[in-house]
């Protein structure tokens, strides 16, 4: 096989500098040096690294792809602005832990700290925290504040709650477990159990369906029985583990106060502190459906830290800042007040309701 060049004749035309150009392009032999020449330098460009991660599903939050999912959307957004790929796969919690310990994956997009956080991982810090609220179709409920105030009543809760470190080693609650959220409703629409511990956001996607039917909503207890928080967390033998959970938590920070967050979760008023003056602000999206624009909504807000609102909070709609409440809902007047419908499945919660 003969090297691969051209030949040029002295004095040569210009179109025959272009027929001999062709006849060495399309002689067999160079243009499998070609193939292969192109075929080289492909390999030799650099390869995307692709984070692999996983989690256990919960309604709304965490699921397939066909399923409303806020958290993998939180996710999938952060990456995307961070400029990295990434695989997200939903599965049981025992095929989740066997993953992470035979390096099949990288991580887990939805680690919540009701359990300990074990060495091995890096953790960034709680992008989405999560309260667990005592249930009931009783108002009585409203009087509860702490677990101890549980005692003696039966209560349903999912197994994804209950077999966490933190709840499962109580003792003197009478959990009625479930496999599911759905079984968990059930066992109190059922009277099978006095209360429900349940998440808020899941309690709010109920409520939504009760109201489409004219139904009594669910009341919460006065305070969250369990505060907890959903992180991001890598083996920490993943290159730049530690580098990619700082960059994530930056990135969701400003997705916090932009209005992402409200749009990805369907919550019309967030609070944070967003201007570190120890008081919580409040942040909403006009891209958000609300039922209403008055007070009861700001009081309804879903909390995003632990500080609280006072007479120096902002508002800030769409990264937009405003100092008072009136200049906050004239930027928000024409949007359109409609009530969201629920993310749960309202085909699936029509057992429940037909008996509520």
């Amino acid at each position: 096989m003969q090297p691969f060049c051209f030949s040029y004749r002295k004095k040569a035309t210009l179109e025959e500098y272009r027929i001999d150009i062709y006849i060495q392009l399309t002689k067999k032999d160079n243009l499998l040096r070609i193939i292969v020449l192109c075929c080289a330098l492909l390999f030799c460009l650099p390869a995307v690294a692709q984070l692999k991660l996983g989690a256990t599903a919960l309604p709304t939050l965490v699921d397939e792809d066909d399923e409303p999912a806020r958290i993998n959307d939180i996710v999938t957004e952060a990456f995307r602005r961070m400029d990295k790929t990434v695989s997200l796969e939903v599965m049981r919690s025992a095929f989740l832990g066997s993953g992470l310990l035979s390096k099949q994956l990288d991580g887990d997009f939805a680690y919540l700290d009701l359990d300990e956080k074990k060495s091995g991982f890096v953790y960034s810090r709680a992008y989405l925290p999560l309260y667990l609220f005592a249930v009931s179709k009783r108002e009585s409920v409203k009087e509860i504040s702490l677990l101890p105030h549980l005692q003696d009543k039966r209560i349903a809760i999912e197994n994804r709650f209950a077999n966490t470190d933190r709840v499962r080693l109580i003792k003197d609650v009478k959990w009625g477990r479930n496999p599911t959220t759905f079984d968990a409703f059930r066992q109190l629409a059922d009277n099978r159990a006095y209360y429900l511990l349940t998440s808020g956001l899941l309690v709010d996607e109920f409520n939504r369906l009760l109201k489409v039917e004219n139904e009594e909503l669910l009341h919460l207890s006065s305070a969250p029985v369990f505060s907890a928080g959903f992180h991001l967390r890598l083996r920490d033998d993943v290159a730049d583990a530690r580098a990619i959970t700082m960059e994530f938590g930056s990135v969701v920070d400003d997705m916090q106060k932009d209005g992402t967050f409200n749009q990805l979760l369907g919550i019309a008023w967030l609070t944070k502190d967003i201007n570190g003056d120890g008081v919580a602000d409040y942040i909403s999206s006009k891209a958000v459906p609300r039922a209403t624009l008055d007070e009861t909504m700001l009081a309804a807000a879903y909390p995003l830290d632990d500080t609280q609102p006072g007479t120096d909070s902002v508002f800030v709609i769409d990264a937009k800042t405003f100092t008072s409440r009136e200049e906050a809902f004239g930027a928000l007047d024409g949007v359109d007040n409609v009530l969201r419908m629920s993310l749960l499945d309202k085909e699936i919660y029509q057992r429940i309701l037909r008996r509520w």
